[in-house]
């Protein structure tokens, strides 16, 4: 048992990552305020030095942002660190009221569950397109897997009466319990039955 607990209430020391590809890119380091600012970033890969609730937090600033091209508002979302903070432990009590597990570990496996291991690219020959199936590099999994969670609960709660924290617990255990009523465990099997297609 680790003496740091995640927002002091959760022990991480005991979670592994079953998934080979994945152990060096989902980083369960002991922190206690998983909230570091931006201190530990050199280049886009050094993402992977911050621990994996931390990364949620960070994409939960910004849920509605689809790429450059800002497809879905982030409405209200302003940005602010400590708001979504505040969302993700409460998030995560919700999570182990449910579940009666370790939310960080249902996080963890959730993470695994709704990564894609393929997509397709489209490669140009002789003037005609084709779609091409390519594998996944284990960072853009991680980080794609992370995305599609927070526009599942972002798109589930926004103008309704559902809470961000009871969507975003909603997302997590069905990507947990491979319900595809999860929007990213769902979106990862859409796009590995088109990479399977365009072989």
């Amino acid at each position: 048992m680790s003496d740091i607990k995640i927002f002091n209430r959760w022990d991480i020391s005991g979670i592994r990552v079953s998934d080979p590809g994945l152990q060096d890119y989902i980083n369960l380091k002991p922190i206690m305020i998983p909230r570091t600012g931006g201190r530990n970033v050199g280049t886009q890969f050094w993402k992977t030095k911050y621990n994996v609730v931390e990364r949620l937090i960070n994409k939960m600033m910004i849920p509605g942002h689809k790429g450059k091209k800002h497809k879905i508002t982030s409405g209200h979302c302003g940005g602010k660190g400590t708001t979504a903070y505040i969302i993700v432990e409460k998030t995560f009590s919700l999570i182990e009221q449910k579940s009666k597990k370790n939310p960080v570990e249902v996080f963890v496996k959730a993470l695994e569950n709704a990564a894609p291991r393929e997509e397709i690219t489209t490669i140009e020959y002789g003037g005609a397109r084709y779609p091409k199936a390519v594998e996944c590099a284990p960072q853009r999994r991680v980080d794609y897997a992370l995305r599609l969670m927070v526009q599942g609960a972002y798109a589930a709660s926004f103008g309704k009466k559902k809470s961000i924290e009871e969507a975003l617990s909603e997302e997590i255990i069905k990507a947990y319990n491979m319900d595809q009523g999860s929007v990213a465990l769902s979106k990862k099997l859409e796009l590995e039955r088109q990479s399977d297609a365009s072989r």
